[in-house]
């Protein structure tokens, strides 16, 4: 005996809006509130860092800064802003998790561990790497599993219409 079930359009407009409604891959795993919490340690712990390493540098600032220099200080704000709000929205504000990860990584690999291992490293470069290095607070709290299955398994938003 065969049932259907059918169910109203705007029933199912619903459920796809709230991603209930794909067939094409499983939906993203639900991140549990301890989940949730610690990726909030992670948001503050960016978020604070940057704040306490790179605001007071925007206020006490006598001349101006040379042009990278003002960039990436302002890109940095920037991002720790965007790590606060993460605080509020943790699942939303993941890509910043992400991108923070990415550059650390990227730069260590590509200049910090190639002078380490040269002993060629300066002091300057030291510093950086050794703030870089927080990046693993920020690697135990993403959501592995969640970013794989939402960024790789599930299909992209849709190129047209």
């Amino acid at each position: 005996m065969e049932t259907t079930t059918t169910s109203s359009p705007r029933r199912r407009a619903w459920s796809a809006a709230r991603g209930g409604d794909r067939k094409d891959s499983g939906a993203a795993p639900a991140l549990s509130v301890r989940r949730l919490n610690l990726m909030r340690v992670g948001y503050a712990v960016m978020g604070v860092g940057i704040a306490v390493r790179n605001w007071p540098l925007l206020v006490d600032r006598s001349e101006p800064w040379p042009l990278y220099e003002g960039v990436t200080k302002y890109m940095l704000v920037a991002m720790g802003l965007l790590a606060l709000l993460g605080l509020r929205y943790p699942v939303k504000m993941l890509p910043i998790l992400l991108f923070e990860s990415a550059w650390k990584l990227l730069w260590l690999g590509a200049v910090a561990v190639p002078l380490w291992i040269a002993d060629e490293m300066d002091a300057a470069t030291a510093e950086v790497a050794g703030a870089a290095l927080w990046v693993v607070i920020i690697l135990a709290v993403i959501p592995w599993r969640y970013v794989f299955t939402q960024y790789v398994v599930n299909r992209g938003d849709s190129w047209r219409s």
